[in-house]
């Protein structure tokens, strides 16, 4: 479909950044083969991808830059594996950076849950390939992001103000699937799993630099936060763990608005995020475009947001976290 059947008037954004934009370039893809793993979920079909679509993809949404990801990352293998796994992958993602610059960034995936291998990449991905942040996914092999085994990656993260974008995946458990997609019903509980850890952990206040986004809107995390609060009301010692403000704890993490615009899902999530923490985020190819316009045009048209609110959803908030696209802000005012 060509850019002349998407006036600029029905473009959902003007200028954004697009935080939850999958890329399945084949780099990777052989990557995962060598290890005998898919590229998706069972029961979730694989979109076909390239960086042409997703640019013109882009240019119909009013997306001025993406910052991609590889979902659902390096697989859990062993430390060497993963750790070669991972240098490939992420050279392969700052070539791609390097050919379009302004218009996409990338997160790097790292070998977790070896946490020294993963620190060696971190370092490596952002100080020698200059890539923007790193991309998780909930958990790795029943180890959960928040968990304190990560704790030494929690704190370099913090300390070099990394963003972490977190994908969910599905859970270390088999649960009953009535033979739909895990997709479909595990991925928002997957998120709030994470935040009750994050919350009952302290992790944003022992690490209070982490720049963590959670993403489809925070999964189930605005309907379930004042719950989630609610623990010392069901087991007394909880009240140790919980933070003075939990709410106020919860609303520091960053969500996009991948899957959550429409009229049930997004109240809460505005509730909870404000426009100082939420991102625009497309889900692209997972989910189609006709998907993703349909949800941004209801964030901008009927999300309730000032003209100020929505330039900070749209580029604001991702600018301060990715300053690769703080030049091309500039120039666009």
């Amino acid at each position: 479909m060509g850019t002349s059947e998407h006036p600029a008037t029905q473009r959902p954004w003007s200028g954004a950044i697009d935080v939850h934009h999958h890329v399945i370039p084949e780099f990777y893809v052989a990557e995962l083969r060598r290890t005998g793993a898919a590229s998706t979920l069972p029961g979730v079909d694989r979109p076909r991808w390239e960086i042409g679509k997703s640019l013109a993809m882009m240019d119909r949404q009013g997306i001025r830059g993406a910052v991609v990801n590889v979902w659902p990352g390096v697989p859990v293998v062993d430390a060497a594996t993963g750790s070669r796994m991972a240098r490939r992958i992420n050279e392969g993602l700052a070539e791609l950076v390097a050919r379009h610059p302004g218009r996409i960034g990338a997160f790097a995936v790292l070998p977790l849950p070896h946490v020294d291998a993963a620190l060696e990449e971190l370092a490596f991905s952002a100080d020698v390939l200059g890539l923007d942040g790193v991309g998780l996914v909930t958990h790795y092999d029943g180890t959960y992001v928040g968990d304190p085994a990560l704790d030494a990656f929690h704190a370099e993260a913090a300390r070099r103000g990394t963003p972490l974008f977190v994908h969910p995946t599905a859970p270390p458990v088999e649960q009953p699937a009535f033979g739909l997609p895990a997709s479909l019903c595990e991925f928002p509980f997957e998120t709030v799993r994470l935040a009750a850890q994050l919350l009952y952990n302290r992790t944003l206040e022992r690490h209070p630099g982490l720049r963590m986004i959670l993403s489809h809107g925070g999964g189930g995390l605005a309907y379930y936060a004042a719950r989630l609060a609610c623990g010392p009301l069901i087991r007394a010692d909880l009240a140790e763990r919980l933070p003075e403000d939990p709410i106020g704890y919860l609303r520091r993490l960053y969500t996009d608005t991948a899957m959550v615009g429409d009229p049930y899902a997004f109240g809460p999530v505005r509730s909870l995020s404000g426009a100082g923490r939420l991102l625009v985020g497309s889900d692209y190819p997972f989910m189609p475009e006709s998907f993703s316009t349909e949800g941004g045009r209801y964030v901008v048209d009927r999300g309730g947001f000032t003209p100020g609110e929505l330039a900070r959803i749209e580029f604001g908030n991702a600018v301060e976290l990715f300053p690769r696209f703080a030049r091309e802000q500039q120039e666009g005012c």
